[in-house]
């Protein structure tokens, strides 16, 4: 999960603060608040972040487009650390789900997508790229409690507003792959890829027992999936972050990478910065 945030705030907080009263230190108001992301580790490593926020109250996490719209609309949260690149529903495509009068404010986390990147310096809004820093998150934080205490809804809503209209004409990437298997195509679904093996100008597709051949290099393959959910682990190899199951380390940098269905994988030492999206150091 590269993380950039842009911060919009609710039209109704002119009316409403909508912030709910806790036991925070110093009687401060709670700010309840929705993680949306449809990777496990990517909530946790958000959860773990913010749980040092004493005025930050967690209250829904969840996985996909269609529960974040749900959870919404039904807990009616302050503050929405909301993923950009999701299956089915984005991130953009929740928003667009949204009431106006329910809008809470958004800091939106993605991984480093230029054209994102350039929409939001483009409308001025704010964003982080993952891996996220400490000090960058709570920038963020800082000027979303800012827009919440202080009611800010014209100007940045209005940005918001044509964001959602500059992304609607934006090509979005590809959720499934083609790939010939006798003599036919079939479409597989980027979630159901474990990993992918490089075989000189092709690559194999590693599909539960199953395995696909693709005339592609792995490089060209790797700047067509999005670099939130696979990583490059080394020359020869790619994984769905999701399937990551355990770390082994190992001698000189490099660990053991265990997936979910078993397969044991090498992270090489020169691919070590992936370590930080997954949220280690």
């Amino acid at each position: 999960m590269s993380i950039m945030t842009a911060v919009a705030p609710a039209s109704g907080l002119e009316k409403d603060s909508g912030l709910h009263q806790g036991n925070g230190s110093a009687g401060k108001p709670k700010i309840r608040t929705l993680i949306v992301d449809d990777q496990l580790m990517a909530r946790e490593v958000l959860r773990r972040m913010l749980k040092d926020e004493p005025d930050i109250d967690i209250v829904g996490m969840p996985a996909s487009g269609p529960e974040a719209v749900t959870a919404i609309s039904s807990l009616q949260p302050d503050l929405v650390l909301l993923d950009v690149r999701m299956p089915d529903l984005d991130g953009f495509g929740v928003l667009a789900e949204i009431d106006a009068e329910r809008m809470p404010v958004v800091i939106f986390v993605t991984a480093n997508d230029d054209f994102a990147l350039r929409a939001f310096d483009v409308h001025a809004l704010d964003y982080l790229v993952k891996p996220c820093t400490g000090d960058r998150l709570k920038t963020a934080l800082h000027r979303a409690r800012k827009q919440i205490h202080q009611s800010q809804t014209g100007e940045v809503h209005q940005r918001l507003n044509a964001l959602l209209e500059d992304v609607k004409a934006e090509p979005k990437l590809a959720e499934r792959l083609p790939v010939k298997s006798d003599g036919r195509i079939i479409f597989l679904r980027l979630s159901d890829v474990d990993w992918v093996e490089a075989a000189d100008n092709y690559v194999k597709l590693h599909v539960g027992k199953d395995t696909h051949m693709l005339r592609e290099t792995m490089s060209a393959l790797e700047s067509k999936l999005p670099s939130d959910r696979f990583l490059r682990v080394s020359r020869s190899a790619m994984v769905n972050i999701e399937q990551i199951k355990e770390l082994h380390p190992m001698f000189h940098g490099e660990y053991v990478v265990i997936l979910s269905t078993g397969a044991k994988l090498t992270l090489t030492r020169g691919h070590r910065q992936g370590l930080k999206r997954l949220g280690l150091t």
